[in-house]
């Protein structure tokens, strides 16, 4: 793979490293500031209000996953690329400055609410940018590969998030970090998207989406693009993206974002070893996307998939009971492992997969819209069900959750026909949907 293939590769999942860098300190860093936003008196109440404005961000990726998947089709990746990156930036700048509740009363968080619903557009719309370029501006035979570095990226911006919590909390008062000290995280989440910005500036086209566009000209399907009547055409497809995205979603955030609250409030390690748990198994999970990617594109793409949901499916219950019962670093970090392993088959690939299953005149919409609509329902809520298991006494019953949801998924990734060797160059169009070149039936 050539110096210009590598550029496409880095300046294609870049912003996906920032928007979950971005992410990750909110959620990580509400402890710091949530009683500089609302009045003090009742702690809790004041988390509540941080986590409420938290959860609006999850429900407006639907709203920008249409939006920016519609920029995406009509005016070209790099547009949709160019525009995520501009909101991420803004959204960072909007927290890292935001007046506290001493300062502007409730002003303060107003500032945070716009904020988080500008990132939530943002992180709507760079997924599916970011995996629709990323897979028509690599070659068919590497695809997988290429498209393996979007989970990398995002993967990279946690462990980033994870180092500066953990550089900032040890080099840093606890009454500085309540005071001023969280607003760094946002400052370097605003730069970190500036220099993505510049990058994406100077991108270029796919050279698929010129070619479509080209063809289309000023035809009834160059008007049609992007729209929801497009991708209605192909709702077989869309509701394909939820159900496979379904158990790929909760696995991940279960043994990521939530990994590090359950090893220490369930199992009962350190916060310290649990973050070290949490960030050693990042660091090797985002090893594996490029190796699992590359195989993908040597035996196809179910395989993998229908590996990692049989994987979830039988293994979640006794990985979940067992890391419950980890007494050390050591335990909790081969248990972890071994859990995304078994995500890997899921995360190196899916990108790619959703990517091949639309006509390149409705494939961001195609890609956007169910994927942010599934990842609102099963994979931001994740963490909610798992509390609600646990405070009813009931907490295995999340692990069963979990493994009910990789159930579904394997049912579907059974019935899809692979999608590794399919020609993304010939899907022209916004093609009716009973012309679609992939259905559901094997």
């Amino acid at each position: 793979m050539g110096r210009e293939h590598w550029k496409k590769i880095w300046v294609g999942s870049a912003g996906n490293m920032v928007e979950w860098f971005d992410w990750f300190v909110y959620a990580s860093f509400a402890t710091y500031f949530a009683g500089a936003f609302f009045p003090s008196g009742n702690p809790t109440a004041q988390l509540m209000n941080t986590a409420g404005i938290f959860a609006v961000g999850f429900f407006m990726r639907p709203v920008g996953g249409w939006l920016l998947g519609r920029v995406g089709d009509r005016r070209g990746r790099k547009a949709a690329l160019t525009l995520t990156v501009t909101l991420m930036s803004a959204s960072a700048v909007l927290i890292a400055v935001a007046p506290t509740y001493a300062v502007a009363g409730y002003g303060g968080a107003l500032v945070l609410l716009v904020a988080r619903l500008l990132q939530g557009l943002s992180v709507g719309g760079e997924y599916a940018a970011s995996a629709t370029y990323l897979t028509e501006a690599t070659d068919p035979g590497k695809r997988g590969f290429a498209s393996s570095f979007q989970y990398v990226s995002m993967t990279v911006g946690q462990i980033v998030g994870l180092g500066l919590q953990i550089i900032l909390q040890r080099t840093m008062s606890d009454s500085a970090l309540h005071s001023y000290g969280w607003r760094i995280p946002f400052v370097v989440g605003a730069l970190g998207a500036a220099v993505v910005f510049y990058l994406r500036r100077t991108m270029l086209e796919s050279e698929i989406y010129e070619e479509d566009a080209a063809h289309a000209g000023r035809t009834e399907a160059a008007e049609e693009r992007g729209t929801l009547r497009a991708l209605w055409r192909h709702r077989r497809e869309a509701f394909l993206v939820i159900a496979l995205t379904m158990g790929g979603t909760v696995a991940y955030y279960t043994y990521t974002t939530y990994l590090t609250k359950y090893l220490s409030n369930s199992a009962g390690l350190s916060k310290d070893t649990a973050t070290l748990v949490s960030f050693t198994a990042l660091i090797v999970f985002a090893a594996l996307q490029p190796l699992a990617g590359a195989l993908s594109d040597r035996i196809g793409r179910r395989p993998l998939l229908i590996t990692f949901a049989i994987g979830s499916t039988v293994l979640t219950v006794p990985i979940m009971t067992l890391l419950k019962h980890a007494d050390g670093y050591w335990p909790a970090l081969g248990l972890s492992l071994l859990a995304l392993v078994v995500v890997t088959g899921y995360t190196s690939i899916n990108a790619c997969v959703k990517a091949e299953l639309f006509p390149t005149g409705v494939r961001a919409l195609g890609v956007a819209l169910p994927y942010a609509v599934a990842n609102a329902l099963f994979g931001g809520t994740a963490e909610y069900v798992a509390l609600w298991f646990k405070n009813a006494g009931i907490e295995s019953g999340f692990f069963w959750y979990v493994a009910g949801c990789a159930a579904v998924s394997l049912v579907v990734y059974v019935a899809m026909r692979e999608t590794k060797d399919l020609d993304l160059a010939g899907t022209r169009g916004t093609m009716g949907a009973g012309e679609s070149s992939v259905t559901t039936a094997s």
